[in-house]
């Protein structure tokens, strides 16, 4: 047993632990280290250390969450382990002999030394922190480890923590003119301090031969043949690479809509949405997921039932999609009428424009209450010669309620919100979101016009339409608030994001101009929940909702800022010219007037914008757990629970979880009252120029009355969307106010 020891260095493992986290803590863990390798005498040492990883998690409990961390320093020491046996040398040692080793190996893209030299590797190796390693949970690093860094052609990672952030600031900076290596310094200290994380595309993929760097992306499918094709075309090549994907079918003609003139003829747009389902499922990213698809239609289209019921498990199956997410666009006028238990009609996009002469779709209220969607609406309902069909509104509003309950979907996009306050309305409109709900941009489709033969060569001609992208990074409030971190970090998320846009290698050309012409970035945040608890703030009080207000103004201004200094040194994006944010419209309509926003105001009217688009909250589960803390503006599942994996149990439990967080924590996602979460979404909405991932988080059994008020709270209170209707079983603990 004590060569065994010996062998494993098992000793030393201890030595190390013993010294960060005390002797009699770890006497239990060391007992039963020694009791395994009497059992064991022949083991192997990565035995030992899943052995031992397991054996700390199971310590784990509402009281002692630091066994998380033990179990961290255990995998990190095997990793480093193993690294150092492939190098032939100690982790975090040689980075830019590491960096070339790669690049001939094809397994990072050689950019990395053709864009900076050796002495400049050198220089940035330094920059390496290694005691950050530190900072991870034990599931944060588990995640990174499997699913982000760079990994050989066997899947076995060639990379440490700290080196993957450290290249993923290297890449971003890369075409930087002016202090480059001091531009890298402080987006590595930005993300290696977990004060940030950047979206899984860029994470995953940043400084590797392959992959693009972007998250989501939206298409305006065409009412043609071509142009349905075509658009599945791009959804496909998207999907390849990683990107998940929101389609706007409003345009599409309806069941019994004619074709060609042929009364009757279209299948309305179900075959094409089956369509999208089946890439989703067939363009599976090398089989290691399925694509991500959200479809968008408008309550006023004559396929809206047929749209409802696309994800329920009864019925017939030939008119289901299981494998596509649903989302329905609501104007006001609609939400009037579902109060007002009035009437609501359903169109043919189609014969709308061929007997109006414009698209409903078009249009939106540019008041509260009045507007030019509402006079095109009314027009449509009174013209004899279009064909309508008549249907309480409320039965509609049932149908989105069901199928939520049972499905988590329709995700809902209030489009004339969203329109008000878009500030590139000079330039177009806003149909619907992303897969996520949480992205406002202008769109239009792409428009076949010709094919023709030249110099035997098949040339595709089309008008280009705004195919929106989403590039997205978050701030981790549980760390980077408390740090008091906000402006320095901010200034170079911002800076990075930008970055993204230039660097992108989208494989869809009319991507690539959209993305150039708005440079629109999506700056979010995820650790609400526990900054709350850090604070010992109640999520469901005023306290809460006023914090939410004023820090999220806070984010707001620092980002505006940071973007307009951007564009000082960069240039405006090319759109800027009579946006919202160069007539003031945007400040306006916020309300914000006292004298630093009024400063900057004249700022940006001087120097411009540098993004069109800003701010987006997305729901960064997988990211948030990296970073230690909770995700998206949710409140947690539980305080502490177990999730079940194939042959274990993991202990999860919440950041910095003690006798003073509790009391916090406790109030957790299905526990709390989902109308303090609204009025919390509502306070930050009026800061973020897009939107907010927002789930609803009810027990299955809860009143048809009660879902409906949440709905109408969120849309009255000038929310913009909300994402997943997350249902559970009915025997909540605590849930007094879903049955009030």
């Amino acid at each position: 047993m004590t060569l065994i020891r010996e062998k494993m260095d098992v000793a030393g493992i201890f030595g190390s632990l013993k010294a960060e986290f005390g002797e009699t803590r770890l006497a239990v863990l060391e007992d039963a280290s020694l009791k395994w390798l009497e059992r064991h005498s022949d083991g192997e040492k990565s035995e030992w250390t899943k052995a031992m990883i397991l054996e700390a998690l199971s310590y784990i409990d509402e009281a002692s969450g630091y066994w998380t961390f033990v179990a961290a320093r255990i995998y990190l020491q095997d990793v480093y382990s193993r690294q150092e046996s492939v190098r032939g040398a100690k982790a975090y040692t040689d980075f830019a002999d590491n960096v070339e080793r790669l690049v001939e190996k094809g397994l990072y893209t050689s950019v990395l030394i053709e864009k900076y030299s050796r002495e400049e590797l050198d220089e940035v190796g330094t920059f390496l922190k290694p005691e950050r390693d530190k900072l991870f949970t034990y599931i944060g690093l588990k995640t990174l480890m499997d699913r982000y860094v760079a990994v050989d052609f066997n899947k076995q990672p060639v990379e440490l923590p700290q080196e993957r952030w450290l290249i993923i600031a290297m890449t971003l900076m890369q075409n930087e003119t002016e202090n480059r290596l001091e531009k890298i310094a402080e987006a590595y200290w930005a993300m290696s301090n977990l004060y940030m994380t950047v979206a899984t595309p860029t994470l995953a993929n940043a400084g590797k031969p392959h992959g693009q760097l972007s998250s989501c992306f939206i298409d305006t499918v065409a009412d043609s043949l071509q142009g349905i094709y075509d658009s599945n075309t791009d959804i496909a090549n998207l999907s390849k690479y990683g990107g998940g994907i929101g389609v706007y079918m409003g345009k599409v003609r309806s069941r019994g809509s004619s074709i060609r003139g042929f009364k009757g003829a279209s299948s309305g747009v179900l075959p094409w949405i089956k369509q999208l389902n089946n890439t989703a499922v067939s363009v599976d990213q090398l089989g290691q997921r399925q694509g991500a698809i959200a479809v968008y239609l408008d309550v006023w289209h004559k396929d809206i039932f047929t749209f409802l019921d696309l994800k329920l498990n009864n019925g017939d199956d030939r008119l289901r999609a299981h494998d596509i997410f649903t989302g329905v666009c609501l104007p006001d006028l609609f939400l009037d009428q579902v109060e007002a238990r009035g009437d609501w009609y359903l169109f043919d996009p189609h014969e709308v424009l061929t007997v109006m002469g414009y698209s409903l779709e078009d249009h939106y209220d540019e008041t509260k209450g009045a507007g030019s969607f509402r006079d095109k609406y009314e027009e449509c309902v009174n013209h004899p010669e279009l064909s309508k069909e008549t249907v309480p509104a409320i039965e509609i509003m049932k149908r989105i309620m069901r199928s939520q309950l049972e499905t988590g979907t329709p995700f809902m996009f209030y489009r004339d919100e969203v329109n008000r306050t878009n500030p590139n309305k000079h330039k177009g409109m806003v149909y619907s979101s992303n897969l996520c709900t949480e992205i406002m941009q202008n769109m239009s489709p792409t428009e076949f016009e010709s094919v023709t033969f030249e110099d035997d060569i098949v040339v595709t001609r089309s008008k280009p339409g705004d195919f929106v992208v989403c590039n997205l990074s978050s701030v981790n409030l549980g760390r980077a608030v408390p740090a008091d971190v906000l402006e320095r970090l901010i200034t170079i998320q911002v800076r990075m994001l930008d970055n993204v846009i230039d660097l992108n290698k989208i494989p869809v050309i009319q991507a690539q101009r959209t993305n150039a012409r708005y440079r629109g970035i999506g700056l979010g945040t995820f650790g609400w929940h526990h900054l709350l608890a850090l604070k010992n703030i109640q999520w469901e009080s005023d306290e809460a909702v006023d914090y939410a207000d004023e820090l999220y103004e806070r984010i707001a201004y620092l980002t505006i800022k940071a973007s307009m200094e951007l564009a000082g040194e960069k240039g405006a994006y090319p759109l800027f010219e009579g946006s919202d944010w160069q007539t003031g419209t945007y400040f306006e309509q916020r309300g914000y007037d006292s004298k630093q926003w009024r400063e900057l105001r004249i700022d940006v009217a001087t120097n411009g914008m540098r993004n069109g688009y800003l701010m987006a909250v997305a729901p960064n589960s997988s990211t948030s757990v990296i970073a230690g803390s909770t995700a998206s503006i949710d409140p947690i599942f539980k305080p502490f629970y177990h999730e079940e994996k194939k042959d274990y149990k993991l202990p999860v439990i919440a950041p910095d979880l003690d006798h003073n967080t509790y009391d916090v924590y406790r109030r957790s996602a299905y526990i709390v009252d989902q109308r303090w979460s609204i009025k919390q979404n509502a306070a930050r909405q009026r800061h973020i120029d897009q939107a907010i991932s927002f789930n609803i988080y009810v027990p299955n059994n809860i009143r048809a009355s009660v879902l409906l008020e949440l709905h109408i709270q969120a849309w009255k209170s000038g929310m913009k969307s909300t994402y997943y209707m997350r249902s559970t079983a009915s025997d909540i603990e605590e849930c007094e106010w879903c049955h009030s």
